[in-house]
């Protein structure tokens, strides 16, 4: 399979009740792309002072690897400063939210697996 830059899906809305919408590019589009083997890969923007809203994982677990900008990361309660190069998960049962406390986008790479 190959897909050209320019044939990428392209969407942005608010996530689990955040601040703001929240710009994804779909690296693969959906559970049959990724051979059910999850149900997201995505490149993701957050612009600054936006959120995704603190939500639990029920069945999956979600991973970030952030690209560039800097934020603020709830790991199940605990706030931790995340910044480019820096990687996090969100294990099944457990709860995340992510806020964008700079100035400039932050971005990454979110992957959702069963």
């Amino acid at each position: 399979m190959y897909r050209a830059a320019k044939d990428a899906v392209k969407e942005a809305k608010c996530i689990r009740n955040g601040i703001g919408n929240t710009e994804m590019t779909k690296i693969l589009n959906g559970a049959d792309e990724l051979y059910g083997k999850g149900r997201l890969f995505n490149i993701m923007k957050l612009a600054p002072g936006n959120t995704i809203g603190d939500h639990y994982h029920e069945g999956d677990n979600e991973i970030f690897y952030f690209l560039s900008g800097t934020g603020i990361y709830n790991d199940n309660g605990t706030d931790v400063r995340v910044n480019p190069g820096d990687t996090v998960v969100c294990n099944n049962g457990e709860k995340h939210s992510l806020k964008n406390d700079g100035d400039t986008p932050l971005e990454f790479v979110a992957l959702i697996l069963y």
